[in-house]
């Protein structure tokens, strides 16, 4: 009933709130979306999304097509995988970001173990410079995590801006050093974050140190500061810090996810999880 082209448009759109970055996101013509959505509404009997020229919102409808839509892709996905599956065998010590497996990372990773049985798949989670540094040490593969711009190890997933984050009731100072809660160093985003506020002229105050993203989030909604985080992976039920321009609190910092391997020639488990997450870059930044 639900075409599996159709569901993949629709949730590009349900996803970007935009025809036109759902196109360009699939790679298609914007008409060739919407035709696809309409088609699904009309498979559906129901109208899925509320429109005009300034936005594209969900009908509740529309939210509960997104779980479905969602489900059926993956069974979808499974059953591909299932009949074309992979011989590849061995191991892959990978590494990745907090940041990233408290998002869409786990689902990918749980994929790729379905396709890929016969891979022993060893994963750690710790701070960027810590898994790089375990990188050249020889007790990593493989590595997805942040660098700053401008270095230039490792291979570009995607670039992110960072952006402070509080819980929704949080009023910052009108002045004075802002109250930050951050990872212990070597975090990138604890010195962005700090470098930053010094350039604002605010400078800043560590109201909370701790070494897990649940921890910051915790800090932050009980009402403690302010986390410096990528605007695409947001800690659930922080929102962006109002300020009276995008600048007040420092100049814009950009950040890059990267996938770096211990080796250059690498070797088969590593060559499919490295494509694993390259094919999926788009739901890790949904």
């Amino acid at each position: 009933m639900f075409d599996p082209v159709h569901l993949r448009s629709f949730l590009a759109v349900a996803r970007t709130k935009s025809f036109t970055a759902a196109a360009r996101r699939l790679d298609l013509r914007q008409s060739t979306v919407s035709q696809h959505v309409g088609k699904l509404e009309n498979a559906a009997g129901r109208r899925l999304f509320l429109r005009d020229t300034h936005s594209v919102e969900l009908t509740a409808d529309g939210s509960v097509m997104v779980g479905f839509a969602t489900s059926i892709l993956e069974r979808h996905s499974d059953a591909e995988r299932y009949f074309t599956q992979s011989g590849v065998r061995g191991r892959v010590r990978f590494g990745a970001s907090e940041d990233l497996v408290l998002h869409e990372l786990p689902r990918i990773l749980g994929e790729f173990r379905r396709s890929h049985p016969l891979v022993d798949l060893e994963l750690t989670v710790a701070l960027s410079e810590v898994l790089f540094r375990q990188l050249r040490e020889g007790r990593l593969d493989l590595v997805f995590g942040k660098r700053r711009r401008g270095d230039q190890h490792g291979e570009l997933v995607w670039t992110d801006r960072l952006a402070f984050f509080a819980a929704p009731d949080f009023v910052p100072d009108a002045e004075g050093p802002v109250p930050l809660v951050t990872y212990p160093p070597p975090s990138i985003t604890r010195a962005a974050a700090l470098d930053a506020l010094e350039k604002s002229g605010r400078g800043a105050r560590v109201a909370c140190v701790t070494d897990s993203l649940n921890g910051l989030r915790a800090a932050c909604l009980a009402g403690l500061g302010v986390v410096f985080h990528a605007e695409t992976l947001p800690p659930a039920g922080l929102v962006p810090v109002r300020m009276r321009s995008r600048d007040d609190w420092g100049p814009a910092v950009d950040v890059e996810f990267v996938l770096e391997a211990r080796r250059s020639v690498l070797s088969e488990p590593e060559q499919a999880l490295r494509a694993a997450i390259l094919e999926n870059a788009d739901r890790l930044r949904a």
